[in-house]
């Protein structure tokens, strides 16, 4: 099962979901749906950005349970 961890990626850095928001300029609720594993299908555009406004590599964002 592929897992988001975005929320752990936004406590250690300190980052609210409302400026994650602002610096992609994805919709809050877009945002909030990643951030609460409610996302079925994964969109590589949304997640590249993420990446970017984190500064981390999508294996930070991402994870893979067996």
């Amino acid at each position: 099962m592929i897992r988001l961890t975005i929320d752990k990626c936004l406590e250690k850095q300190g980052i609210t979901r409302y400026e994650l928001s602002k610096r992609t300029g994805i919709r809050f609720q877009i945002i909030d749906n990643y951030y609460k594993n409610k996302v079925v299908r994964y969109d590589s555009d949304i997640l590249n950005r993420i990446c970017i406004a984190l500064s981390c590599d999508i294996s930070d964002i991402l994870k893979f349970d067996k």
